[in-house]
């Protein structure tokens, strides 16, 4: 049996069965990854997972995950394992204690695998500002795996692990999801804890799966959307997103954004979610064209409010406590100037100067404080167009996967490639990405759910209906292209 071409859900299953011992799952897929090459990983603790696999073979299987391995971005603390969300200045960086949702996959019986690579600081739309080196993408290794939870797609596609935890801050999950032909989860705001996950922008942040299907992902949210008194944002979630996947969506009513299907898009994009669109139709749900207006403003307020927030979060790197710290300095001034200088990438420098310069003073009314004031806006927009509508469906990104190189020569074009994800962020709404075909060069091709806040489980069941009628989720990268 090719454990590598199962779900993470029928990989349980297999477990549980005892069809297949969790030491033999996990060292599939270290094989797997030994015969990769698109530098998925940073750090590989596959010798801790075989040793975890072999103690917990007497253990009851609690979860429908029980014994499958996964892996962590690595922006998520791993007690005693190095995190260095991918930047020169974490160094080898171990944290004394996990983050919240790693204890309650461990202790629901989840074996890592390691640390996945990413954007540095989860700054970055393509996976390529890591210290550690660009994510090659497993269905064409000239292109980018996308950003920044690159490493967590480019793992599940090429069949490395079963499932991962990524973030997803503006997009990073479900951007490199479509890039990657995977189906990513982004949670309402506030559904999983943010204990233990590296700050890129507070108020933004949010954790969630990266799996094959969105039964998967459903599982995996049964797990990790739990009230956790440590994260003061974290909500009371209702769950039993698996047990509620019926696949029904008869009455469903599906907005199409008409300003998501204008000019820059590409018509093969068009066509895939259009034709997701009728899939949905086709089993039920009233499908009809609505409008966003305010969308267009989602890239500028989100680049303005969180650059703002992660020049707060990223002053505490210093090189004093822990991490990297330059050699040579002779003043405390120095030493915090040429730590940062030579710490930090320059997409996160870049970042942080932007963050700085909109919340000085002379600037905080005409920048920061407008941009406080169009989120506000998009959430009141989003909540009237919920009054509609159940979800809405838009394409997750204007093109397939770029060359690596490409978009590093040109930030804004990079940052204008975030226009369909962003707004779910700033909104702090679930959405989700789900393949949905391919284009003429054989790229995976992605359409976005969302649905209002705390609607998780509409948006699951959605693209689980989709998932029924089609195999687009069970495509995989080969030597020819998909098998």
């Amino acid at each position: 049996m090719d454990l590598t071409t199962l779900t993470a859900l029928e990989l349980g299953a297999a477990i549980r069965r005892g069809e297949v011992l969790p030491e033999e799952a996990v060292q599939a897929g270290l094989d797997t990854i030994a015969a990769q090459g698109q530098n998925s990983f940073i750090t590989l603790t596959g010798a801790q997972a075989l040793e975890g696999a072999r103690q917990i073979r007497s253990q009851p299987a609690e979860s429908p995950l029980f014994g499958v391995p996964m892996a962590w971005k690595d922006n998520l603390c791993t007690c005693g394992v190095k995190t260095s969300c991918a930047s020169r200045i974490l160094g080898d960086y171990t944290p004394p204690y996990s983050a919240a949702l790693v204890e309650r996959l461990e202790q629901a019986g989840a074996l890592s695998l390691g640390k996945l690579n990413m954007d540095e600081f989860a700054m970055g739309s393509t996976g390529e500002t890591s210290y550690y080196g660009p994510v090659a993408n497993p269905w064409d290794a000239s292109r980018t795996a996308g950003g920044s939870s690159g490493g967590a797609a480019a793992a599940v596609a090429a069949g490395e692990v079963w499932y991962a935890v990524g973030t997803d801050t503006g997009g990073s999950i479900r951007q490199p999801a479509a890039y990657c032909g995977v189906t990513g989860m982004k949670p309402t705001y506030g559904a999983v804890s943010r204990y233990g996950l590296i700050a890129y922008a507070s108020s933004l942040d949010q954790a969630g799966p990266i799996a094959r299907s969105a039964a998967d992902c459903a599982a995996v949210l049964d797990v990790i959307a739990v009230q956790d008194r440590r994260d003061s944002t974290s909500l009371a979630v209702k769950g039993g997103f698996l047990a509620g996947l019926t696949g029904d969506v008869r009455g469903v009513r599906i907005g199409l954004p008409v300003q998501c299907f204008g000019e820059g898009l590409d018509p093969q994009i068009h066509a895939a979610v259009l034709h997701a669109a009728e899939v949905l139709r086709a089993r039920g749900a009233r499908v009809e064209k609505c409008s966003l207006p305010l969308l267009a403003y989602g890239v500028p307020a989100y680049y303005i409010l969180a650059c703002a927030e992660a020049s707060s979060n990223l002053s505490r790197f210093d090189g004093v406590a822990y991490g990297w710290r330059a050699e040579g300095c002779t003043s405390l001034d120095g030493l915090y100037t040429q730590t940062r200088t030579q710490g930090f990438g320059q997409e996160v420098q870049r970042r942080i100067l932007l963050g700085t310069f909109v919340l000085s003073a002379g600037y905080y009314d005409a920048y920061y404080k407008k941009a406080l004031q169009v989120r506000e806006r998009m959430r009141q927009a989003y909540a009237a167009a919920f009054q509609t509508y159940d979800l809405l469906l838009t394409p997750v990104t204007a093109s397939a996967a770029p060359r690596l190189g490409e978009s590093l020569s040109d930030p804004l074009q990079m940052y204008l490639s975030d226009f369909y994800t962003v707004p779910v962020n700033l909104a702090g709404l679930p959405g989700l990405s789900m393949p949905c075909g391919f284009d003429n060069a054989g790229l995976p091709i992605g359409a976005q759910l969302t649905g209002p806040a705390l609607g998780d489980l509409a948006v699951l069941n959605a693209a689980h209906a989709f998932q029924l009628e089609t195999g687009y989720h069970r495509q995989r990268p080969g030597r020819g292209g998909a098998v």
